[in-house]
């Protein structure tokens, strides 16, 4: 069998693909043995399903920023510019990604891989201005940056800014399409850059391993890896679970949904007090599941306390990353599982979180089915008004990618927090494990929430985890959603102060005092009579 495997790659794919389906036939997956081949370079490179996607929403909204992958880092101290100009040029060559563009054939969308060129940093002096005003003026232009329209067919589909604010402090822009990147490829390509720097600022060459592979091969064989039988597994799966209609959520909305999605976003960041995570994490353990699924679990239950709904549907990207040979690439390989939970309000919250363990372990067996070939099998009605098969996202990371990336050759390197200005869904919930704590925050569509609304219902998401904590077997829909606060102010302001009235009355007595105070009102109705 290992001679067999080690044959694999030298197949062409109608031998790989005719191979693959026998071996399937004995119960043996061959694609999930063997390792990714490299694809035939003569060969066109086709795109791989999610980029296929990408292509189609960006021929559709050519004008739409939704689909940037930024993120700004904070470099102090002395910058050899010259040295990151060559750790970019380093990066540019090792990853295909960064030098691929798209073109449209007879064929089909194909990938255009161009051979490796310097990739210039592009700088701007912004050391002039009021001191007072700075940071307010680099989050802005950094913003603006990274709002700056890709073209996938000209490329590149990737920009590098570096802004001056003094001799010993700069701001580097990175912007990427989403096309040829994700979150874990940006980390990829911060860890990198920070290695190559290190390297060519000391007057050495980066010591990084070999790829075995680059995303076209991947896109290649992850094709040939559906087409011998994978998909159809994994479709019955997802199909049988969602079943033939596709609800959508109806959240309260503070204004009308709009024909077409605008993509404009924001986001609201919700405190999560350490001792409140630290009986999450101890809840957790009791229960045997993971703090993803606990906080997957709580999230459904503020949509069905919401919506009223009980078939809850969110979407959850996954890494998709299983491979060791495409655990360093640069590219497009995030997938989207849809997972359902059916929510009544009168089961106690711990069923709620066992069901949600056991469709987060079945999901995990069938997470490499591409998002887009379940939309297109299920043949959805398109609607530029609202995501398909969900309008909710939850994205758990279980350590902090945005963290800073320490001290590099008297070079101080962190990551700058920029503004979320674009909303993909109606609603995303962020939540950030670390072994400080727990960050979280909501981003959600402007065209559809104002602030407030998602202010509060932050609020309310921490008032149900406060009640799962103390008590995981409360019903449902007995969960407090409102803090003590709240709770007083609605019964200050929703109700009339209280009347006292005289110890002595008599019910006769009252009665002849309210008929004094309203003599034309009716007292009694009876057979038309008054």
């Amino acid at each position: 069998m290992q001679e067999l495997i080690g044959a694999v790659g030298e197949l062409s794919p109608k031998e790989r693909k005719a191979l693959a389906i026998m071996l399937k036939r004995k119960g043996i997956d061959l694609f999930s043995i063997a390792p990714v081949f490299r694809r035939d370079p003569t060969e066109p490179a086709r795109l791989s399903f999610a980029q296929e996607r990408q292509w189609f929403l960006w021929q559709l909204e050519p004008g739409s920023t939704a689909y940037h992958v930024p993120t700004a880092l904070r470099l102090r101290g002395a910058l050899d510019v010259v040295a990151l100009q060559r750790s970019f040029d380093a990066l540019q060559e090792r990853h295909e990604s960064l030098r691929t563009t798209f073109e449209s054939t007879e064929q089909g969308p194909l990938q255009v891989i161009h051979p490796a060129t310097t990739l210039p940093i592009v700088q701007e002096d912004f050391s002039a201005g009021p001191a007072e005003t700075l940071q307010a003026r680099l989050q802005q232009r950094a913003l603006a940056l990274t709002q700056e329209l890709f073209d996938l067919q000209a490329g590149p589909l990737l920009r590098a800014r570096l802004l001056k604010v003094a001799s010993e402090d700069h701001v580097l822009v990175l912007t990427q399409h989403h096309i040829v990147s994700d979150g874990w490829s940006m980390q990829v390509m911060v860890d990198e850059l920070v290695s190559g720097y290190g390297a060519f600022s000391q007057g050495q060459l980066p010591q990084l391993p070999a790829l075995p592979v680059q995303y076209a091969d991947y896109a290649a064989w992850q094709r040939q890896w559906m087409e011998a039988g994978e998909r159809e597994r994994q479709l019955a799966y997802w199909t049988e679970r969602l079943g033939g209609s596709q609800p959508v959520l109806e959240l309260p909305l503070d204004h009308a949904r709009p024909q077409e999605q605008s993509f404009r976003g924001a986001r609201e960041a919700v405190e999560l007090p350490l001792e409140l995570v630290a009986g999450l994490r101890g809840l957790a353990r009791a229960q045997g599941v993971t703090l993803f699924s606990l906080l997957l679990a709580s999230f459904q239950v503020l949509l069905h306390r919401y919506s009223g709904q009980t078939d809850i549907r969110v979407g959850v990207p996954v890494a998709n990353r299983g491979r060791a040979e495409i655990q360093r690439l640069i590219g497009f390989f995030v997938n989207t599982q849809v997972l359902k939970a059916d929510i009544d309000s009168g089961m106690p919250f711990a069923t709620l979180l066992q069901q949600v363990k056991e469709t987060v372990q079945q999901a995990q067996g069938h997470q490499d089915l591409p998002f887009e070939q379940l939309v297109d099998a299920l043949q959805l009605e398109r609607n530029l008004g609202q995501a398909p098969l969900f309008q909710v996202m939850f994205n758990h990371q279980s350590e902090d990618r945005e963290r800073a990336t320490g001290q590099l050759r008297g070079l101080n390197v962190e990551v700058l927090a920029l503004p979320r200005t674009t909303a993909q869904f109606d609603l995303t919930m962020d939540t950030h494990e670390s072994p400080e704590g727990l960050s979280a925050s909501l981003s959600y569509a402007l065209d559809l929430f104002e602030p407030a609304t998602i202010a509060a219902m932050g609020e309310h998401w921490r008032n149900l985890l406060e009640g799962i904590v103390a008590q995981p077997q409360q019903r449902i829909g007995e969960l407090p959603m409102q803090g003590p606060a709240a709770i007083g102010r609605a019964i200050a302001e929703w109700n009339p102060a209280p009347r006292g009235w005289a110890i002595d009355d008599s019910l006769h007595q009252r009665i002849a005092a309210q008929a004094a105070r309203a003599p034309d009102a009716v007292a009694l109705s009876w057979e038309g009579r008054r």
